[in-house]
């Protein structure tokens, strides 16, 4: 049965068209991954299912009755709330089934009709459906599997990094008991373990899933289903991202044989009307420039609804600027030690990288890996060590959450600001990070999140 059905999607910012025709249907208790290039309109998707945006045309139907957990935008809390309350307040409808149950049962002591107790005893049976009797197990667990511990949920959420409270964020729409899960990149900022524990979850999970992610290994062992979003419109593949690789590699090989055979009957049909009016002159027959006008017609269709050549991706063409480096040692760290409010992160690293090497830092949320980074760059000092880089070392750093200091700024602006090269340098510099055409006027700001990460990228990779 399905779920979520959508007819021919429009949606428009201004006078950018992103969403051109949608159509798809979400079947119940299935897996399915939305893919898409960066900005491709895959998160609009998820806003105008859940309600948050409207679309210019189309029709979205939903079952009814089906309650709807959200993972995009961080919301926003009273200052002071705790993790802790944030995990509790997804409990709130079964909190107000608890306050229905002590008022009926204080109205059974004195009327007893059949009338109250039969409503005493429905909602007491959605109270024990929506885990009102296992609340703190229920986020007890939740939290283990994401790597919330104690301390943690003890601290103000306002506190968190922006990774820590997408994780928070998450374990409160699993412990809110949707019926359908709409997850934006849920496994950024998760660790291994809690990536793990999120699958084994989705695997069980008695409800609907669709998930926004880039991570092909992660849709390989959830999903179900692929739906790509391309050009604006949504392309339906059964199976998981691997099925779907081949599949679509199928479906471009079938799209080119059409469009090769549509354009030599075109070129065909292009000859046989220039024949048909060079007979007509010579002749001055009106009856062959009639055949040949009708002709022009079905040229005309067969361009109008022609197969178009199937694209082939642009991939990123750029390579980091390097500048001679000498020497062997690139970065030494010795006996680093850190900590903050009397809690030990960092505790004796000691670390040598020499020139070539490829280094890739592992460990739990919360383990110190950021704040390593960090001391390396200089943004933190330690409480006891030393970092020492080589003399000709630079470093560039690009940061989980993207941010520019001007975000009304186009990406032309920016790259043309940052880099000090003209307009015709900085588009060229653009389009091998694909951002071609009219993408380079999109205020820096309004960027999805992959594309701010792909402009800092190509930022980075050219200051060396």
């Amino acid at each position: 049965m399905a779920e979520i059905v959508l007819k021919d999607i429009h949606k428009y910012y201004g006078t950018q068209h992103v969403l051109k025709g949608v159509s798809f249907e979400i079947y119940e208790d299935t897996v399915t991954g939305l893919i898409g290039k960066n900005g491709a309109g895959k998160t609009t998707l998820f806003k105008i299912i859940s309600g948050a945006e409207g679309f210019e045309k189309g029709e979205l139907m939903m079952a009814r009755g089906r309650r709807v957990g959200v993972l995009d935008q961080i919301p926003e809390y009273a200052p002071g709330t705790t993790v802790y309350k944030v995990l509790d307040s997804a409990f709130s409808e079964v909190y107000e089934l608890r306050d229905k149950l002590r008022e009926l049962s204080q109205k059974m002591a004195v009327d007893n009709s059949p009338q109250v107790m039969k409503q005493y005893g429905e909602i007491l049976q959605e109270y024990e459906a929506r885990g009102g009797y296992t609340i703190e197990t229920s986020i007890r667990k939740v939290c283990n599997g994401l790597g919330i511990d104690k301390e943690m949920q003890e601290r103000k959420f306002s506190d968190l990094s922006g990774g820590e409270k997408t994780r928070v964020n998450l374990a409160r729409i699993i412990l809110a008991d949707a019926d359908i899960l709409l997850l934006d990149e849920p496994t950024n900022h998760l660790d291994i373990n809690a990536v793990e524990w999120l699958e084994e979850y989705l695997a069980s999970f008695g409800g609907t899933v669709i998930v926004i992610s880039h991570d092909r290994y992660f849709l390989d062992r959830i999903t179900e289903r692929i739906i790509e979003i391309e050009d604006g419109q949504a392309y339906t593949y059964e199976g998981n991202y691997s099925k779907y690789a081949l599949l679509k590699e199928q479906r471009k090989i079938e799209q080119l044989k059409h469009y090769e055979q549509e354009q030599k009957k075109i070129k065909q049909l292009e000859a046989a009307v220039k024949r048909m009016h060079d007979w007509a002159r010579r002749a001055d027959n009106p009856k062959l420039h009639k055949r040949a006008f009708s002709m022009e017609k079905r040229l005309e269709r067969m361009q109008k609804n022609a197969t178009p050549r199937p694209r082939t991706e642009r991939k990123l063409s750029k390579a980091f600027r390097t500048d001679d480096f000498t020497g062997t040692e690139v970065l030494s760290i010795k006996g680093i030690k850190k900590s903050f409010e009397g809690r030990v992160i960092l505790d004796d690293i000691n670390l040598l990288v020499r020139n070539g090497d490829r280094v890739a830092l592992l460990g739990n949320n919360g383990a110190g890996k950021t704040t390593l980074l960090k001391i390396i760059l200089g943004y933190l000092a330690p409480d006891a060590g030393m970092v020492k880089t080589g003399p000709s070392v630079k470093t560039a750093y690009l940061p989980q959450v993207v941010e520019f200091k001007e975000p009304e700024l186009t990406i032309l602006e920016t790259i043309q600001r940052e880099l000090k090269i003209d307009e015709g340098s900085a588009r060229n510099l653009l389009a091998g990070f694909k951002f071609t055409g009219e993408d380079v006027f999109k205020a820096v700001g309004k960027l999805s999140g992959g594309e701010k990460s792909r402009l800092k990228l190509c930022l980075l990779m050219q200051k060396g």
